[in-house]
């Protein structure tokens, strides 16, 4: 008999395989001698109380051997030839993931990258770290990979009613990432490990006949004669790159895209999004708080950095965590020299002092009013721009932040000295509250409060508030017909992913990427 068991052990004894065999044992009501072979489906924390334990999901096979486990592999087939060229513009989670769905369909990806290759784009953050300036079209949120590459690369989504996301960890795990993904709970790549996939992904790509280029920026759409479908684009070297469709799948933070679909006369729609700071504690506070330790005592060596999720509503507005980076660090995600964007992530050890998290306050398009006049449907843009260069100002330069320890903020005094803290361009010590909008500062402070209560220290003195976290999402989304998911103007142009409004991580936008490359096949 094979069957599926569910079981909880301390921590100690979760590893150890006699341990396991005796509880599956018990469960089933037989001899520990009849449990022939354990497979570990899925592995999660239980820590509401102490003990802390494990809850394992086992494949077990009673009496009879398991099948051999098979890894994922990355085995695409060389494109048919006459295969029609798809344009992807964008090699973050989207784009990748559909160039490779595109592989698997047999039709001919060419993936149109803005920055540069993953590990020249790591050397152009150095600049960021050191304060000294942006590469605007090479940073943490351009170039290969996207935004996520440098952003802990967490895979934890809620989005399984969207697509096989086994299938997307599958992927991963072909390309170099640790098997563990297929079975944690919460799994993570680690922005070290990252990298390395990212690359195996675009070697995939181009050894089966499709094509990947960096520094190729598109600025202009390529109709065809009669202006009623798309059938390429412009990039902004002058090549032209034409295929049967274009997936567009660029990101929150390419707002040179949304302007120039905009100057086409193509629909926009203004939609929510959410703006904040970074909060950071010591990583040891929370592991304190989440897994019920003594003041003093130190984590378990079997347990993970630990994480939390914090969410509320505090009138008619979301107030929650966003991005939370156990073990990580704050960086800084501008994409501009005059703005100041503040993101968080964290190496695959999660081994760093601090924790940080986005805490973030849902921002409507009614928010973005005194922009519309101007900007119209591109309101939203602009309002978090200006967002964005006043908190440059507010730091003084040299990609310095804003901060305010938690307890100053809510006392409303600045604070007279910040404590050490992960952002390496450094910090300014600057009031919040005349940064921030009042609608989100003052449900920042009542968050703050409820949010303390929930995880203790929360709001406590060894808190630091980092400003700006702008970039949660796009403030704009890029309308596409729910069947055909070609957008609502221009049959041939697929909006994908985070940046077109449908998805909010790694995963759900690999999802989407795969579900635009299956719509483009069937077109």
């Amino acid at each position: 008999m094979i069957t599926e068991i569910d079981i909880h052990l301390p921590l100690r004894k979760a590893a150890k395989e006699q341990a396991r065999r005796k509880a599956v044992a018990q469960q089933l009501g037989i001899s520990p001698h009849r449990v022939l072979a354990m497979r570990l489906l899925k592995d999660s924390i239980d820590a509401r109380r102490r003990p802390i334990c494990r809850q394992l999901r086992l494949l077990v096979g009673v009496d009879e051997q398991l099948p051999p486990a098979e890894l994922p592999r990355r085995d695409y087939a060389p494109v048919p030839s006459g295969a029609r060229t798809v344009i992807i513009v964008g090699s973050g989670p989207g784009g990748l993931f559909a160039a490779l769905r595109c592989l698997e369909l047999g039709l001919r990806p060419v993936v149109l990258e803005r920055g540069r290759d993953v590990f020249a784009r790591s050397l152009d953050l150095q600049p960021l770290h050191a304060g000294a300036y942006v590469t605007e079209e090479s940073n943490y949120c351009f170039g290969e990979g996207g935004a996520g590459t440098f952003s802990d690369g967490k895979l934890f989504t809620r989005a399984t009613k969207r697509g096989p996301v086994m299938e997307v960890y599958g992927t991963f795990v072909a390309h170099g990432a640790s098997p563990d993904i297929l079975t944690d709970a919460q799994p993570h790549l680690g922005s070290d490990k990252l990298p390395d996939i990212i690359k195996a992904m675009r070697h995939s790509i181009i050894a089966a006949g499709g094509e990947v280029h960096f520094s190729t920026r598109v600025d202009g759409l390529l109709r065809s004669a009669d202006g009623k479908r798309l059938r390429g684009v412009r990039s902004a070297d002058g090549r032209e790159w034409v295929g049967h469709a274009v997936i567009l799948a660029t990101g929150h933070s390419a707002r040179d895209v949304y302007r120039m679909l905009h100057a086409e006369g193509l629909t926009l729609e203004q939609k929510t999004f959410a703006v904040g700071v970074r909060i950071e504690h010591p990583q040891a506070l929370i592991d304190t708080a989440q897994y019920h330790l003594r003041p003093g005592e130190a984590r378990p060596e079997e347990l993970p950095a630990a994480r939390y999720t914090l969410a509320t509503n505090i009138d008619d507005r979301g107030v929650h965590s966003f991005c939370m980076c156990p073990g990580g660090h704050i960086v800084p995600a501008a994409t501009a020299n005059d703005e100041v964007v503040v993101n968080g992530m964290s190496l695959s050890a999660r081994d760093s002092y601090w924790a940080n998290s986005g805490f973030v306050v849902t921002v409507k398009p009614e928010d973005t009013a005194a922009c519309a006049a101007e900007h119209g449907v591109l309101a939203g843009l602009a309002w978090q721009k200006q967002l964005e260069i006043a908190t440059a100002q507010a730091g003084g330069g040299q990609l310095r932040a804003p901060a305010q320890r938690a307890v100053d903020f809510l006392a409303g005094r600045v604070s007279a000295t910040l404590p050490q803290s992960s952002y390496e361009p450094g910090l300014t010590s600057h009031d919040l509250h005349a940064l921030l909008p009042d609608f989100v500062s003052r449900r920042m402070r009542e968050g703050l409060q409820f949010f303390n209560r929930k995880l203790r220290g929360f709001a406590g003195e060894d808190a630091l508030l980092i400003g700006c976290e702008t970039r949660t999402s796009s403030p704009l989304r890029i309308p596409r017909d729910p069947a055909t998911l070609q957008h609502v103007d221009l049959p041939g142009l697929f909006p994908c992913g985070e940046g077109a409004g449908y998805a909010g991580g790694i995963v759900s936008a690999a999802l989407d990427g795969r579900r635009c490359a299956e719509a483009v096949a069937q077109c």
